[in-house]
């Protein structure tokens, strides 16, 4: 439920990853920002390494050397994603990043792969009511998301793991394994050396 007395500001609630309002007119503020950044950098042409780099370098987090992310590209706010270094996303990455995103290096994301912090109570009068929270996505260094994999908010991926196209991860997947389905599970480990 929420408290008739706190006084933190929906943002500062978001942040923490507690019950708040979306349409608060401060964290529409920052989501237009994203939503201009976004739509300039979605209509960037391939030719132009240079402005699409810098787009992203303002409207995320971080990004590191060598990341590459195909447009289009849509997020929530972008300043909440921190990508690092040779990462590679394919056409039409979601990061609906009301709470933090943290992608590793060397991380391979398929087309259409989306990664989804919000979440929503079960409460129907708290849902009418508009309140929702979010929770973290963490995926470790090298990394394969397969195209249309659906990574859940309150998610941690292992380093080295792979998931299958089209997998619903639904809860946290340890380092160096592949896993498939919906929801999402482990059906082999990753041994040094496999092709």
């Amino acid at each position: 439920m929420t408290s008739d007395f706190d006084d933190r500001s929906m943002r500062e609630r978001m942040l923490a990853g507690d019950l708040y309002i979306a349409d608060d007119p401060e964290l529409a503020e920052h989501n237009l920002r994203a939503m201009d950044l976004m739509d300039a950098y979605n209509a960037t042409s391939a030719r132009d390494p240079r402005e699409r780099r810098r787009l992203l370098t303002e409207l995320l987090g971080a990004i590191g050397e060598g990341t590459e992310i195909r447009p289009p590209l849509r997020v929530d706010y972008g300043s909440h994603i921190r990508i690092g270094a040779r990462s590679f996303a394919n056409f039409g990455l979601v990061a609906l990043d009301v709470a933090p995103i943290v992608i590793g290096d060397d991380v391979q994301i398929g087309s259409y792969v989306q990664l989804m912090t919000p979440t929503h109570p079960i409460d129907p009068e708290l849902r009418r009511a508009k309140w929702e929270a979010a929770e973290p996505i963490t995926i470790g260094d090298n990394v394969w998301l397969g195209s249309g994999a659906i990574v859940l908010g309150g998610v941690t991926i292992g380093e080295n793991t792979v998931v299958g196209a089209g997998a619903v991860v639904t809860r946290d997947l340890p380092a160096n394994v592949v896993a498939v389905g919906n929801p999402a599970r482990v059906i082999r480990t990753i041994e040094p050396g496999t092709p």
